[in-house]
């Protein structure tokens, strides 16, 4: 892997009112970007700061109210904390005056049960350094986790540094390849893409963008072309394109076009294997087919846009999917980190975008009450391809070249 993910890390400061959460941030970045004050709970809301981590990079830490929060108003600050684990990569769990208790408890189960890796900073240490009752009450693996820590007196910022770096997985801050294991040095790699009223104004859309990048990473050549242009193209190019990809709105018209000693897949593929979990969309992905009538889909879309009359997640999935299926569905469309309505036992697919705009760690737990229930899962790119016969194909460069392989389903 290679360092400068698309996205960066998110970091996440708990613990309970007035334990330093947002001196922490201050101090650790060495600016005032967090309010302060001696007024417990003057963090309401949980608040993203974007600073820089030597040896992680850019990274997001999210300061959030006190968990040890209380009454109606108190509950729903609780309640917007948690909802932040979900989201980040590491938690950082703010002690003081070495108190650990049910909030701690009950947190660091919430933190295992969505697999999130945590440390330990026992704050305010200039006055009252972690006792051995406090270090009693951890286990042997979170003592190893365990830093005291003053915000007044930081003398040892670079310790606490070096813990987050030890332990928030690498996957968070290093960058795998798109294609970098179905290309070579010197290979044509041909991107088809369409300029409709999706396309964003002067510019590219992010995977398209991540894929050129990906591919001159690689020491490949990319040439980039609308849908229209690729029959003549493919004629005059030599050597032939070891690999073509298009967006999975033409993927028809790629597939009509890309000779079939060419592979051929879409962004969206890519990405379902760069970012999402792959496999649960390869079994996910065939299940469209046993939709029937009242059977509800839920449409993730990842990041919020405008919407445009053909827009993909909102219009023409739903109706490509209505058609496919011959059946009448009811179709819940959620943007960007937002909760999912009713309960996910409710529908019968999941359908989820690329994530582009978002983590690994985002988009992975995004999916996992579903896989968890028993609900199938597939992305974008890869249900289109389904829907319109392509998908053997598009997923060829990342399973294997014989169609008829269906050992991974």
């Amino acid at each position: 892997m290679v360092k400068g993910s698309n996205t960066k890390p998110h970091i996440g400061i708990f613990g309970r009112r007035n334990n330093g959460k947002s001196s922490f941030i201050n101090s650790l970045t060495g600016q005032d970007v967090a309010i302060v004050s001696e007024i417990a709970g003057t963090t309401t809301d949980p608040v993203k700061k974007s600073i820089e981590i030597p040896g992680i990079g850019p990274v997001v830490m999210i300061d959030t109210a006190g968990m040890d929060d209380f009454g109606d108003l108190g509950s729903k600050r609780v309640g917007k904390t948690k909802s932040v684990i979900k989201r980040i990569d590491l938690a950082v769990i703010l002690l003081a005056e070495n108190e650990f208790g049910e909030p701690e408890i009950e947190l660091i189960g919430e933190l295992e049960n969505w697999e999130v890796p945590y440390i330990f900073v026992h704050n305010k240490s200039d006055l009252q350094p972690v006792s051995a009752e406090l270090s009693g009450k951890l286990s042997k693996d979170q003592q190893q986790r365990l830093v005291d820590y003053s915000t007044e007196e930081p003398a040892n910022k670079e310790e606490v540094i070096s813990l987050m770096r030890m332990t928030i997985p690498e996957t968070a801050y290093m960058a795998g390849s798109l294609a970098g294991d179905v290309i070579k040095q010197g290979d044509l790699v041909l991107l088809i893409t369409p300029i409709d009223s999706e396309a964003p104004e002067g510019r590219m859309i992010l995977p398209q963008v991540q894929a050129i990048r990906d591919i001159l990473d690689n020491d490949a050549v990319a040439i980039v072309a609308k849908e229209h242009e690729i029959d003549t193209l493919i004629k005059r190019l030599r050597p032939r394109p070891a690999l073509a990809i298009c967006d999975s709105q033409v993927f028809l018209k790629a597939d009509a076009s890309v000779p079939a000693d060419i592979q051929l897949t879409s962004f969206s593929t890519m990405l379902a294997r760069y970012k999402g979990d792959f496999q649960a969309y390869l079994a996910g992905t065939p299940k469209l087919s046993n939709l029937k009538n009242g059977n509800k889909v839920l449409i993730l879309e990842s990041c919020t846009h405008h919407v445009s009359c053909d827009d993909i997640g909102r219009v023409k999935i739903p109706r490509w999917l209505s058609q496919f299926t011959g059946a009448r569905l009811e179709y819940e469309v959620v943007s960007g980190l937002d909760d999912i309505p009713g309960k996910i036992t409710d529908y019968s697919v999941v359908i989820q975008c690329g994530g582009c705009m978002i983590t690994r760690k985002q988009l992975i737990n995004r999916l996992k009450t579903a896989k968890e229930n028993g609900i199938p899962v597939t992305n974008y790119g890869m249900a289109i391809a389904w829907m319109q016969g392509v998908y053997y194909r598009a997923i060829a460069p990342f399973v294997g070249k014989d169609p008829a392989e269906t050992s991974y389903l």
